[in-house]
């Protein structure tokens, strides 16, 4: 797994053809890839953006509790379901782009 200049990661190409269908459904239910494919690279990357992605949720719905800045909660829900949906889509077409934001978090909790 190495990072490019484009922040497209490199997997076995046979490791991502194979293991797309469980990458998608990771956006489903973070835990799929590592029943499908718990060898696959490709499945543990998607499935650890899934997994942040559902961190984020339920920060969103801590935040969302507090007087005034709740507010900015809704923003959050909001491009957390836009990630959710191109993380679905880049998992079912075997696309090695990390999500925006979280490339940049580079917080790897499945290893």
């Amino acid at each position: 797994m190495d990072e490019n200049k484009n922040s497209l990661i490199e997997f076995d190409p046979a490791d991502v053809e194979a293991n797309k269908t469980a990458a998608g459904l990771a956006y489903i239910a973070f835990f799929i890839p590592l029943i499908m494919a718990p060898n696959s690279q490709y499945a543990k990357f998607n499935a650890n953006q899934s997994l942040l992605i559902l961190i984020g949720y339920f920060a969103a719905g801590i935040i969302s509790v507090i007087p005034f800045i709740g507010l900015i909660s809704g923003l959050l829900f909001l491009a957390l379901g836009v990630f959710s949906i191109m993380g679905l889509v880049y998992g079912f077409t075997g696309k090695t782009k990390p999500l925006p934001l979280l490339d940049k978090l580079n917080i790897t909790i499945i290893k």
